[in-house]
């Protein structure tokens, strides 16, 4: 079975380019958009189309969707399978939703609720997972030495989403930015619901979109305003806002590590070690840390983001926010630990780093969980499952 594989650089592929392999299929991979994100679709169409002339592939396959990419399977005639990893994906606004060569599998079940009407039979839901077995082997044969280096009480991985903040960049008047600030500071409040897009009044989302000059959008499509606005706007801001505070917080309180390119300079007790590599550093500090701190971005509404499955497939103890999707696939308390508030965070934190048996208990935990079920050999299985089960029966 032969795979085309078109890359654009998430953290995701090389699990998935292995895992199929291991599977047994070729993976042929275009990588020129990975390396230049300034090609058109123009560009990237004739780079696909000039790879599938050459060579019969089964499917073709991204992180992520690209609707240019699942019209030309659609006209020729190939599958189309992608596996969505971040919240909102804009691309899914797209009509090219609708061809019937897509397999779309969307990692956010109440997002997976917002478009499985527009290509019933070709949309599903599905988790994300880890590949515990590459991160076991960076283990066993990294030296305690090098080990030592990552080691911290509490350390967190990512951005504060500051620089990439859409939110930022739009100049609201006054009233507006008020409505928009209240809805903000109301949200921070609420952990495991996200109610923005229920509250947003119809003009609001209007005179928004208006001030939001970088998106276009038919006018009539008013549903996917409010979409868009509280998911790529607003929800965003309040995660920019919820990282900075807590973040803030814990490190006026406990010795904190943070591995970003953000902007620290507000949280001068914060040890900024700039980025962290994917492969290497990030399963090293995961597995180091006695805390492992998750802060789910809110435009991610019920879903387990990836940094879950990660730092528990690197047997790491985690402490995160609670999503709705989170009991569906750990248990509270045995495999990790929520915080419900600020307050809670801070005393869940000054309890983990004085018990150690149970905080190294509950890391075991987590990862014989997914070692057992949420690995990637078993999610692209599922996958493939759904996508052709017709031939995988």
């Amino acid at each position: 079975m032969n795979i085309l594989l078109f890359r654009y650089g998430s953290i995701c592929e090389p699990d998935v380019i292995e895992t199929f392999q291991k599977f047994g299929f070729t993976v042929d991979e275009v990588t020129e958009f990975k390396e230049n994100k300034n090609l058109s679709d123009s560009d990237c169409i004739e780079l696909v189309s000039r790879r599938i002339l050459t060579k019969q592939y089964t499917f073709v396959f991204t992180i992520n969707f690209f609707p240019w990419l699942s019209h030309l399977c659609n006209i020729k005639h190939i599958p189309y399978l992608c596996l969505t990893v971040d919240s909102p994906v804009l691309e899914l606004y797209n009509g090219a939703i609708k061809n019937p060569y897509n397999r779309i599998f969307i990692f956010d079940q109440l997002s997976y609720q917002d478009f499985y009407e527009q290509n019933p039979e070709h949309i599903f839901h599905l988790p994300l997972a880890a590949n515990v077995a590459r991160t076991d082997k960076l283990f066993e044969t990294t030296s305690s030495n090098i080990k030592k280096i990552y080691q911290c009480d509490i350390s967190f991985i990512g951005s504060t989403y500051e620089e990439q903040c859409a939110f930022n960049k739009v100049k609201l008047p006054a009233y507006e930015a008020g409505y928009a600030d209240g809805i903000i500071e109301a949200q921070l409040k609420i952990h495991g619901y996200n109610f923005i897009e229920e509250i947003l009044s119809d003009d609001f989302v209007v005179k928004f979109m208006k001030y939001a000059q970088n998106l276009e959008f038919p006018p009539e499509e008013l549903p996917t305003y409010r979409a868009i606005v509280a998911q790529h706007f607003l929800s965003v801001k309040v995660a920019e806002q919820e990282r900075l505070r807590l973040l803030k917080l814990l490190s006026d309180n406990f010795d904190v590590h943070m591995y970003t390119g953000s902007d620290t300079s507000t949280m001068p007790n914060i040890h900024n070690h700039g980025y962290a590599s994917s492969l290497y550093d990030m399963p090293l500090i995961f597995h180091e840390s006695k805390i492992n701190i998750n802060i789910t971005a809110r435009s991610i509404r019920s879903a387990l983001p990836l940094r879950i499955f990660d730092v528990l497939g690197c047997g790491g103890f985690l402490i995160t926010n609670f999503q709705s999707e989170l009991p569906d696939y750990f248990e509270i308390g045995k495999d990790l630990v929520t915080y419900e508030s600020e307050q809670d965070l801070l005393d869940k934190c000054a309890y983990y780093l004085a018990h150690e048996d149970e905080r190294l208990e509950i890391a075991r935990n987590g990862y014989e969980k997914v070692k057992q079920y949420h690995t990637w050999e078993i999610r692209l299985a599922q996958l493939l499952q759904l996508a052709f089960p017709e031939l995988m029966n």
